[in-house]
């Protein structure tokens, strides 16, 4: 009878997971319809006031329905996320007038992307890669702009291989030092320069939310029209000068993946049980050894070009290592005392940002609590 019954409501729940289902595929068709109106008018795909309000709204229902409103968030949040990438198929163009795109190093990964963003927004584009130089000038005569998305190591080499663009051509690099970049192009072109740096990897699927840095170079009103093409697509745009971006870039990129570097190389050399440490980790703990886990997945390369390309890098790892000793000699002394004192300093200088850290950081430790598989055998 016990059976009887848990079969019947299992069979009334995949009912209503069933609707769930047809209920999001009619709207996603839906959502597909307001990301070709917004194309054709100019709208930005992201529109912030827009998700806070439906948030609310959906969060106000939930609670007289007796549903947490936090299920109710999280999963709009998820929804919202998809909707933005089936609105993704066109753009409006900023410039309908701007002539032939080219990318320099678009048949890489991020250079393909914004091939494939400048395509559907309209554009004439071509590709430039390191095989079609022999064809160069063809390619690049009457470029209206040319963006250079190659590696690190070889962006001031191929700068300095475009001094004869149009005056009019604007020139603009996607590499994530900007300072020496920006320079390079100053002194190659005369004409309107701009530094890029898109905050995000090549693989996603949509720029809604996705941060782009605009360091600015010479005769910004002659390429508003690239900036504004990048708020179209749905990025938020941030302007700063190329010296500011790459002493914040030596905390968040270079700092950041070197420790990650360390923790990686530590773990080598120790040799523990790799499956019992993940068996037995905590969400935050797993999370942690995922972002590790991430940066040995990816082209060392890349991350080797980042760390020994920031010209500050190198100092503020000295300063870390040296803190690192400080924080060492307080565990080998014992002195707990001091440990506090130092956290409560931290804290204080974090000040209301730690509690929003706490926040945001449960949100993701209870997703990556549902995503984990335990066999457990029942």
């Amino acid at each position: 009878m016990a059976d009887n019954i848990l079969q019947t409501l299992r069979v009334q729940i995949d009912d209503i997971d069933s609707q769930l289902v047809d209920l999001l595929a009619a709207r996603s068709q839906l959502t597909k319809q307001v990301g070709e109106y917004k194309s054709q008018v100019g709208l930005p795909i992201y529109v912030p006031s827009r998700e806070a309000e439906l948030l609310e709204k959906r969060r106000q229902q939930a609670q007289e329905k007796e549903v947490s409103p936090n299920l109710v968030e999280d999963i709009l949040r998820r929804v919202m996320r998809e909707s933005y990438q089936t609105q993704s198929h066109q753009y409006l163009c900023a410039n309908s007038e701007a002539g032939k795109v080219v990318v320099v190093g678009g048949k890489g990964a991020l250079g393909g992307f914004f091939v494939s963003m400048f395509e559907r927004s309209g554009y004439q584009v071509e590709v430039l890669d390191k095989d079609d130089w022999e064809s160069a000038g063809n390619v690049l005569n009457n470029a209206s702009l040319v963006l250079v998305s190659v590696p690190i190591r070889f962006t001031q080499t191929v700068i300095s291989e475009l001094s004869r663009l149009p005056p009019y051509c604007i020139l603009a690099d996607v590499t994530s030092v900007k300072s020496a970049p920006l320079a390079s192009m100053l002194e190659v072109h005369q004409g309107p320069v701009v530094g890029l740096h898109p905050m995000f990897g090549p693989n996603i699927k949509s720029m809604a939310k996705q941060v782009v840095v605009v360091c600015e170079g010479r005769k910004a009103e002659d390429y508003k029209w690239l900036v504004d093409q990048i708020a179209i697509w749905g990025a938020a745009v941030y302007h700063t000068t190329a010296q500011q971006h790459d002493d914040a870039m030596a905390f968040i990129q270079v700092m950041r993946h070197f420790s990650s570097f360390v923790y990686g190389a530590h773990l080598a050399k120790e040799n523990p049980d790799l499956d019992l440490l993940i068996a037995l980790s905590s969400p935050i703990y797993r999370l942690e050894l995922a972002m590790v886990g991430r940066l040995f997945a990816q082209d060392p390369v890349l991350y080797a070009d980042i760390i020994f390309s920031n010209n500050k890098g190198f100092e503020l790892l000295q300063r870390f290592s040296t803190r690192l000793q400080e924080c060492l000699t307080l565990v080998e002394n014992g002195d707990k005392q001091g440990f506090i004192d130092q956290f409560h300093h931290i804290a204080d200088w974090l000040g209301d940002y730690a509690n929003e850290c706490l926040k945001d950081s449960e949100k993701l430790l209870q997703k990556a609590n549902d995503d984990r598989t335990l066999n457990t055998g029942i």
